[in-house]
């Protein structure tokens, strides 16, 4: 989707370290205590994190610990409460144990972000009260919950599904909490969009809806876990009468969520009644303003303000347009206008149907593969493992959806994926190469590929993540399938300055809505006619913006840092400058702040010049 990776430990987590080969482009070789010093943090760091991931079951199970496979994350205020603490602990005993000057300038990276890590805790749980578990379009527990067991939790043997089921078992308790927590931030005059609500009540139906709850297809749980189960008997790992009866074990806990959800539909049609629609930005929430600015600080990893974001926004989308009306130009129109108008008389919208589903997967795939091919000549490190592009579960899958990507498992028995929606209007074909170099090659799946198997440093850092180091990844990587040569066609790199544009709206939409008053109308009317985004695309990305305030202003300011840093390590290493060494300096060294990565660039700009 653009030139983008994310998270924050205290949320969900990934990253990675710098592999041998390009720690020495980075730094001249340290004396013998410094790697001592070094190999000392490592091992402080690792001691640490492991106690950390004892209490975060469902991370242990996307780095492929098998403990804690039975039981969901603790989301309590209280488990939030005692991980700040506990990581201001931490980073207490670190730096009574070492000196931070000793160590190597990577040690050092590794030393800031796990300090930083616990800054970030303290600001997230001052923002906790507005992210109450129902409340985000992209994140709401009714979702997340059964997301997690259907495309992370593998089962690759009989323990595996027992700890399946045991999760299935404790699911209503978590959807109970999720209650309880959205209705104190309800108290508090933070209440979830009313179309938020609406996508709740949907949602949590579909769950339970057919097999084994009435009639009509499976369920999507039951499928799963009949998929799953039956794999284990044709591998010959679990015999039949065995499987009938944890199957029936499973069903009985999946019945037992029909009345879970039920509670979840009751809270929400409750809700209805006082839930907010129209003008529903941070400014509306109490303390919002401050919020807001919290938010963006923790997304962008900057200090820039909600004013400077908008009228960065605004310069961008004025130079990519003037970008558009040239290449509009070089292919024979007036502006960029009359090249749109000749897509659409060419590709006239229609809706999705099994065809075009079909149609859009293989091609997607088949350009996924082939770009693949073009990397050794781009990047030293490049992914290893399977990757591959599907369709949105039935139960999340929403018209003009914004398609996401996620990480192999670290031994890639679970490949990358990039998760489309394929529903409502049908895209112009030539605008999917862009997204799958953002989600996919070289995007999003390739540096989670990288990030998983990353080795010799810290663990923490294979799963500490930034929006803005991500996302800016993303959508560089798609000026760097440009420079690869990877889009087929003229209308192919339009369509990559078309999603660029879409990122640049995105800067002035956010703010507008949280900083401005906006409306969700006026949002949306910009998205579409500046943002160039279908109406019903338009309405799903701005429904996205009101639920996650700030996330989207991360792709813009990231790519924007990559971009300048690039041009930087350029003019001043001239012919020294290695496109290659570059890349992996960014995308193998794991997710960081933009203040350290623009460190690091210019450490990796001096120790090349002086060789």
């Amino acid at each position: 989707m653009t030139h983008k990776l994310t998270f924050s430990l205290a949320m969900a987590l990934a990253a990675a370290t710098l592999p041998s080969a390009a720690l020495a482009q980075t730094a001249p070789a340290t004396a013998a205590p410094a790697q001592s010093e070094d190999a000392r943090l490592t091992a402080f760091l690792d001691a640490e994190f492991a106690a950390y991931v004892k209490t975060q079951p469902q991370l242990a199970t996307r780095l492929g610990i098998k403990e804690g496979g039975d039981k969901w994350n603790d989301t309590s205020d209280e488990a939030a409460r005692a991980e700040a603490e506990w990581r201001k602990a931490s980073v207490a005993r670190m730096k009574a144990q070492f000196d931070r000057p000793k160590l190597s300038p990577e040690a050092q990276v590794n030393f800031d972000i796990w300090a930083l890590e616990a800054e970030r805790a303290e600001q997230g749980l001052a923002n906790r009260i507005y992210r109450p578990p129902f409340y985000s379009r992209l994140y709401s527990a009714h979702s997340q919950l059964p997301d997690f067991l259907i495309n992370t939790h593998t089962i690759a043997d009989v323990s595996d599904l027992r700890k399946y089921i045991a999760r299935l078992r404790a699911m209503p308790a978590v959807l109970d909490s999720a209650i309880e927590r959205t209705q104190a931030s309800q108290k508090a005059g933070i209440n979830p969009p009313r179309f938020q609500i609406e996508t709740i009540i949907e949602g949590s139906r579909k769950l339970t809806s057919g097999a084994p709850f009435g009639e009509g297809p499976d369920a999507a749980l039951w499928a799963d876990v009949k998929a799953k189960t039956a794999a284990l008997v044709a591998g010959g790992t679990l015999p039949q009468a065995k499987a009938d009866r944890l199957l029936e074990e499973a069903k009985v806990a999946i019945l037992a969520l029909q009345p879970a959800y039920a509670r979840v539909i009751a809270w929400a049609e409750a809700s209805l009644p006082t839930a907010p629609s129209g003008k529903v930005g941070a400014l509306t929430l109490p303390g919002g303003p401050e919020y807001y600015e919290r938010e963006l600080k923790l997304v962008t990893t900057t200090d820039m303000t909600a004013a400077e974001i908008h009228a960065v926004g605004r310069k961008e989308v004025a130079r990519i347009e003037a970008e558009q009306d040239a290449l509009a130009q070089a292919a024979g129109f007036a502006d960029r206008s009359a090249f749109y108008a000749e897509r659409k008389r060419l590709y006239p919208p229609r809706q999705y149907d099994d065809a075009a589903r079909k149609e859009y997967l293989d091609t997607a795939n088949a350009f996924v593969a082939k770009t693949r091919t073009l990397l050794p000549g781009w990047f030293g490190e490049i992914p290893a493992y399977g990757i591959e592009v599907v369709r949105e579960p039935a139960f999340s899958e929403v018209a003009g959806g914004a398609a996401h990507a996620s990480a192999p498992s670290p031994d890639g028995k679970r490949p990358a994926r990039t998760y489309v929606h394929l529903v409502g209007t049908v895209p112009d074909p030539a605008a999917m190469y862009t997204l799958m170099c953002h989600e996919a090659v070289p995007g999003h799946n390739t540096q989670g590929d990288i990030q998983v198997r990353q080795q010799g440093g810290p663990k923490f850092r294979s799963v500490t993540g930034y929006v803005a180091f991500g996302e800016g990844w993303g959508l560089y990587a798609e000026a760097v399938c440009k420079e690869m040569g990877a889009y087929p066609d003229i209308a192919a790199d339009f369509m990559r300055l078309d999603a660029e544009l879409f990122r640049a709206a995105r800067l002035v939409v956010d703010t507008g809505i949280h900083a401005l008053g906006w409306t969700e109308d006026e949002a949306v009317t910009y998205m579409n006619t500046t943002g160039r985004q279908p109406i019903e695309r338009s309405r799903s990305e701005v429904r996205r913006y009101i639920t996650l305030p700030g996330q989207a202003t991360g792709y813009k300011i990231g790519m924007l840092k990559i971009m300048e840093l690039h041009a930087r390590a350029e003019a001043k290493l001239g012919a020294k400058f290695d496109v290659k060494g570059f890349h992996d300096l960014l995308i193998a060294s794991g997710s960081q702040p933009l203040s350290i990565l623009e460190r690091r660039v210019d450490e990796w700009i001096a120790a090349k010049a002086a060789s």
